[in-house]
């Protein structure tokens, strides 16, 4: 995502200075400290984490509803996603500090590194520790799972460290939305499942053959989730329009107008929350599938606070927007798990 921070803010990128009017890339601030640095400003685990937590909650509904829940290689791959997540989000912020020195978007990260609290070396270091987290929960699940366990994981790897990073860098391009909506609401969720089945039923559910072998569901009923996350990057590009002109970045917003952009994310939302409609009403579905729906009140103002002008007040809306997510998968993982097959 242009991921992080608001003081904190962002599913991609660094934390704007919560006051600024858009065309204020000067603010100053009271310095930081370290942890704040660090864990706010860098890690921003209060989008972040549930960003990464909403797709596998959903994977995890499905393996109860299917009998083959199993909790450790389920923690395993949360964990892995997440650094995966986190180590992207380091090397976006990195990026922007190297291609872009006096921007003014994220004030605190360029006082830190003007004052040698924060160096671009300590960025790819933290990166490079995030992948190594990730590499070790990678074999046991290798085993579990077979080589699309390494196909999976090299996956999310290249399209988490290519946001912002490298010649396909695809945020810089415009195509995040789809990416993120095939990896947040698909591929995730069918990921985790697939690694439950493995562990359940053993080598005869794993490799290529398990892959193929999972039902449609796996890789369709995250989608919901997958589109509020999308929704996430989009107001953090709302909030980062004039930042992203002057980087030359080709999002929509930069490309159609906040208009465009705002109407994106309030269909998202909103087609996230009736979804569950839908999906109860599919064969051998039920009236559990419908516990997502209890979000609406919370959507209904997330959707209408899409539409405010100041940067200030699109601060907030990223990590609530995020816990909109993960509200919604926890809901539908209970009603997948309740729902017999």
């Amino acid at each position: 995502m242009d991921r992080e921070l608001e003081l904190p803010a962002r599913a991609s990128r660094g934390a704007p200075i919560a006051g600024s009017p858009a065309g204020d890339l000067h603010d100053q601030r009271p310095l930081l400290g370290r942890r704040s640095l660090w864990l706010d400003l860098l890690v921003y685990p209060t989008h972040s984490l549930p960003t990464a937590v909403a797709p596998v909650l959903v994977g995890l509904g499905l393996a109860v509803r299917h009998g083959v829940l199993r909790p450790w290689p389920a923690l395993l791959g949360l964990l892995g996603s997440w650094a995966i997540h986190v180590a992207g989000v380091l090397m976006d912020n990195h990026e922007l500090l190297r291609r872009h020195p006096g921007l003014g978007e994220h004030p605190e990260l360029e006082a830190a590194l003007a004052e040698g609290r924060l160096t671009l070396r300590h960025l790819r270091l933290a990166a490079a520790g995030s992948v190594a987290v990730a590499l070790l929960c990678a074999p046991p699940l290798l085993i579990i799972g077979g080589w699309p366990v390494l196909l999976l994981g090299v996956l999310g790897l290249v399209a988490s460290l290519s946001y912002a990073a490298g010649p396909l860098a695809y945020a810089r391009l415009g195509l995040a939305d789809p990416i993120f909506l095939a990896l947040f609401g698909a591929v995730a969720p069918a990921a985790t499942l697939f690694i439950q089945v493995a562990a359940a039923r053993g080598p005869g559910a794993a490799g290529l053959d398990g892959l193929r072998a999972l039902p449609a569901e796996a890789w369709l009923v995250g989608l919901p989730v997958g589109a509020v996350v999308v929704a996430v990057m989009l107001v953090d590009d709302l909030r980062d329009a004039a930042f992203d002109a002057r980087k030359a970045w080709r999002t929509g917003t930069v490309r159609f107008g906040a208009g465009f952009t705002r109407l994106e994310a309030r269909l998202l939302v909103g087609a996230a929350t009736l979804a569950p409609l839908a999906l109860a009403a599919l064969p051998g579905s039920g009236p559990w599938l419908l516990l997502p729906l209890l979000t609406a009140p919370l959507a209904w103002r997330l959707m209408r606070a899409i539409g405010v002008d100041r940067r200030a007040d699109l601060v907030p809306l990223s990590p609530r927007l995020a816990g909109l997510a993960l509200l919604q998968a926890a809901l539908l993982a209970v009603g997948l798990a309740l729902t017999p097959t």
